[in-house]
């Protein structure tokens, strides 16, 4: 079988980070050289400790280890510093997987990508089939972002979809399938691609990243496949709380900064600036239908509060730096901060 190395970064969800590291020890009989390296983003509320504590507990201080960082630096930042890590052993896995605390791996999931890795060299990366405790599927591939995509996820409405001819950006196939792009929460990489890519774009903190990372590999030719007989359950929104797990849509309450923004930067850096400021246009536009059909119908607005205010003011207009790629060399020594902080 190929090498394989795991990570998980966790911030602030210690006992589920731990629960995620048991839930893949089967899959050692598979991948003996198996590595897990849990990074703890700079939690500050004791999470190192009790992670460490845990999988000294477990046993499993022969093939997973802890990585704290001093500072939380984001998504992007503490997958890159694991990813330095085992780069620093001499050179990466041939397969490094990236799975969310809130996550556990299904018996046969990490199998099950590794062998789609396998048999399809032109692969670049693999994502797993989310689930709930009960099986439900959750969101797990998708359509990129684009501009005929925002105007109708901002208008909600049907009909605005079939006019423009868009395809719903949630995508469920029943087998292997060639995708877009598949959720960081569960996604097996080639290395061979990673390095070819390069790791995350640094300039996010969190949301995107992952979207912006298989796009980039995507246009260098490798594809992105989604492979559904890999079950991982999934909690979902552990750390952030911006999504509702059952139905993966956000909560109604105000979305952080740190989403419009993140959004604004993946338009920006897949086609430029002028590209972005359509896409937050075509939101608006979209966001006005939406608008009138409440006033017509009398429904209540169920998504986000402040939503259109807040888009305005951090997901409409780029910034230079929006266009401007944040992503490190996978070699010591590393940046201390991420692009978005050192800022």
């Amino acid at each position: 079988m190929a090498d394989l190395a795991v990570i998980v970064v966790n911030y602030r969800t210690p006992d589920l980070a731990v629960a995620c590291v048991e839930a893949m020890a089967p899959a050692r009989a598979a991948f003996p050289g198996l590595r897990a390296i849990v990074v703890d983003g700079g939690s500050g509320d004791g999470s190192a400790e009790r992670i460490a504590d845990g999988i000294a507990a477990q046993g499993a201080g022969g093939w997973a280890r802890l990585l704290a960082l001093p500072v939380n630096g984001g998504f992007a930042f503490a997958n890159n510093r694991a990813l330095i890590a085992l780069a620093a052993e001499g050179a990466l896995p041939d397969y490094v997987a990236l799975i969310n605390p809130d996550a556990r791996v299904r018996p046969g999931a990490l199998e099950a990508m590794a062998a789609l890795l396998d048999r399809r060299p032109e692969a670049g990366a693999v994502g797993a089939r989310l689930v709930h405790e009960d099986g439900r599927p959750q969101a797990s591939a998708f359509h990129f972002p684009s501009v005929r995509g925002e105007i109708c996820r901002g208008a909600r409405t049907g009909v605005i979809d079939r006019l423009l001819r868009q395809p719903a950006s949630r995508i469920e196939p029943e087998a292997a399938t060639r995708v877009p792009w598949v959720t960081g929460a569960a996604v097996m990489f080639r290395a061979r691609a990673l390095a070819e890519a390069g790791p995350f774009d640094e300039g996010f903190f969190l949301y995107f990243e992952e979207t912006d990372l298989l796009r980039r590999i995507a246009t260098r030719g490798w594809e992105i496949w989604h492979e559904p007989a890999a079950h991982v359950f999934h909690h979902g929104g552990a750390a952030t709380q911006i999504r509702d797990p059952e139905t993966g849509l956000p909560r109604r309450q105000r979305m952080a900064r740190y989403w419009y923004e993140s959004r604004l930067r993946y338009f920006t850096l897949a086609g430029g600036r002028g590209y972005a400021l359509a896409s937050g246009l075509g939101w608006l536009a979209g966001r006005l239908v939406w608008k009138l059909r409440l006033a017509f119908t009398g429904r209540k607005d169920d998504g986000p509060l402040q939503a259109t205010g807040d888009f305005i003011r951090y997901s409409l207009w780029p910034r230079r730096r929006d266009g401007q790629a944040a992503i490190p060399a996978l070699r010591l020594p590393a940046p201390e901060l991420p692009a978005w902080m050192a800022r």
